[in-house]
């Protein structure tokens, strides 16, 4: 009883931090997209957003301090999931809230589907990710769990279910069948366009507004910068699972474009170096790279090719042990280069390399510390496949693990300078006096949150003052009025498309000068191809990378200044 005298009064002292998010908590909770329900540690229902009420028909104050998560759930499928949860841990456990949130109480993740039970009786599927809270000292405070909408899978599955017996009835009717085939995978890539813009927008506040009260000034005290570290931990891990299932869906469409091309590859490795030096610095690995003098050529794709080696620096970080290293060579093998990524840690058994691309398969390291879905590597193989490649792995256990790739090796690229090429390189405002005028940028956006993330933003640089417009045609008078140095676009907009709106902008003489840079929660490689060819100057995805975001106002910037530069000199 002592114990859940304190559990309780815990989680009564960390409900007010968890409420004092602001906007935070708004955007997570007032979001219509997914279910969002927070529990006490003994199972009671304490938080259930918009969305919970949309989907399931309840207000909040109706569930609220008065029912658990099992009130809402098919109680004969809770039943089956203890038994289930029964016989493969060899412990009873009670068919109620505890049969739904068993492993993650545990430190296992967890995710299930689920039947949720509507107020008015009717039934949906649902799609269950639960998360264990917990207070600075590691004791259980409540549990999250997420919820989204899987109707429109199980119609996808009944659909193909349906299809295949079509195909197997005769072969007259195969034409429609391939139609019909063609339509569902349309369906399947706008579902889940869709559901990654929905999935990023409230990230964007999520992860935007943490950044900036990470880097407010007074700094947050220590125990608000564990809270913060906490929201960005999971949100990053969320966005990374969003943009890996993405990824391998598309890939095992058939629909991810590769644009292969020849490319240095020792210039993905400095990036990639720089990006991953702070992770393994956390953790006290040496990185050692090759001497960067010599250049390797391949023909790949540049962007798959940096997701590739990424992921392999960072599984050799993030399984490798405290104060181990990891060592990449690059080398020409005849017609290839193969680049290899070694490191120091536990190795794998030969059960385990033969387990080592099963999706979703992370080979025992379920109940670890480490977070992860099993589809990294998965993809990896399949991205380097898709672009003539080769990938492989030697391990021992106790010694460490060998990850190499195989590319096409390629002559140097020829050098195409665009009309700003000499100018990227330039610091905007390294020369500008103190007294100079602050330049305007102009963010045409319609959801308030990503409005005020972005001011705020903006806010922090002395140097800039912004404008903001809520819908396209607004965005366009406001650009011919005020005549801006930057637009941030974003691609969703009422009435008018983003895209549409640039292109406006081009054919008007008093603003086709103004360099447009694309904001947006479309976040598919198409989605990104298409508004570069559409001629955004950059893509920038959310949620926001605040360091990413101010180089790219930067690199913007010095081309509007550039450009005023050379239209004023005789």
């Amino acid at each position: 009883m002592n114990d859940i005298h304190r559990a309780g009064t815990a989680a009564r002292a960390a409900q007010p931090a968890l409420l004092k998010a602001g906007v935070l908590q708004e955007a997570i909770f007032n979001s219509p997209y997914f279910s969002c329900i927070a529990t006490d540690a003994q199972g009671v229902i304490q938080l259930f957003n918009v969305g919970a009420e949309r989907m399931l028909g309840y207000q909040a104050d109706e569930v609220i301090n008065q029912i658990t998560p099992a009130g809402i759930s098919d109680p004969a499928e809770v039943i089956s999931r203890a038994t289930a949860l029964s016989e493969e841990i060899g412990t009873l456990i009670a068919p109620g809230f505890d049969a739904l949130v068993y492993k993650a109480s545990r430190g296992i993740e967890d995710s299930y589907e689920l039947t949720y039970v509507r107020k008015d009786g009717s039934r949906f599927p649902a799609i269950v990710s639960v998360t264990a809270l917990r207070d600075a000292d590691d004791a259980i405070i409540g549990y999250l769990l997420i919820g989204t909408d899987n109707t429109v899978r199980k119609h996808a599955e009944q659909e193909r279910e349906l299809l295949n017996r079509v195909l197997s009835d005769n072969s007259v009717e195969l034409e429609n069948a391939r139609a019909q085939a063609d339509k569902a995978n349309r369906a399947k890539s706008e579902f889940l366009s869709s559901m990654s813009h929905e999935l990023r927008t409230p990230l964007n506040a999520v992860l935007g507004f943490a950044q900036l009260m990470a880097s407010d000034t007074p700094p947050p005290s220590a125990s608000q910068q564990r809270s913060l570290d906490q929201i960005l931990n999971g949100g990053w891990y969320l966005l990374r699972l969003i943009n890996e299932i993405l990824d391998l869906s598309m890939i095992e469409s058939g629909r991810v474009a590769m644009s292969r091309e020849a490319m240095a590859l020792t210039e993905v490795l400095r990036d990639c170096r720089a990006m991953i030096a702070p992770q393994a610095q956390k953790r006290d690995i040496t990185l050692s790279f090759p001497s960067l003098d010599q250049p390797f050529y391949v023909h790949a794709d540049l962007t798959r090719v940096k997701q590739v080696v990424i992921n392999l620096l960072s599984n050799a970080i993030k399984y490798n042990r405290t104060g181990g290293s990891v060592q990449v060579e690059c080398k020409r093998h005849g017609d290839k280069v193969r680049l290899s990524v070694r490191d120091t840690g536990n190795g794998l058994s030969a059960e385990q390399l033969q387990q080592l691309f099963q999706p979703f398969n992370r080979l025992g390291q379920e109940a670890g510390t480490e977070e992860g879905t099993g589809i990294g590597l998965v993809v990896t193989k399949q991205l380097v496949e898709l672009m003539g490649g080769t990938l492989g792995v030697e391990s021992e256990v106790g010694v460490g693990t060998l990850f190499w790739i195989e590319l096409a090796a390629s002559s140097a690229p020829e050098l195409q300078l665009g009309e700003h090429a000499g100018n990227m390189g330039r610091e905007p405002s390294a020369d500008a006096p103190l007294d100079a005028p602050r330049r305007k940028v102009l963010y045409v956006e319609d959801n308030p949150a990503n409005l005020i993330l972005v001011e705020q933003l903006i806010a922090r640089r002395s140097d800039l003052g912004m404008l903001s417009a809520v819908d396209g045609h607004l965005g366009i008078a406001l650009a011919r009025q005020h005549q801006p140095d930057l637009i941030l676009m974003d691609i969703n907009l009422p009435g008018i498309s983003g895209t549409e709106v640039l292109g406006l902008l081009r054919v008007d003489p008093l603003t086709a000068h103004i360099p447009v840079i694309a904001l947006s929660a479309n976040a598919l490689p198409r989605d990104v191809r298409k508004g570069l060819d559409a001629g955004f100057l950059r893509y920038l995805t959310k949620p926001i990378n605040v360091p990413e975001f101010m180089e790219a106002l930067d690199t913007a910037l010095s081309l509007t200044a550039a450009s005023a530069k050379g239209a004023t000199t005789p």
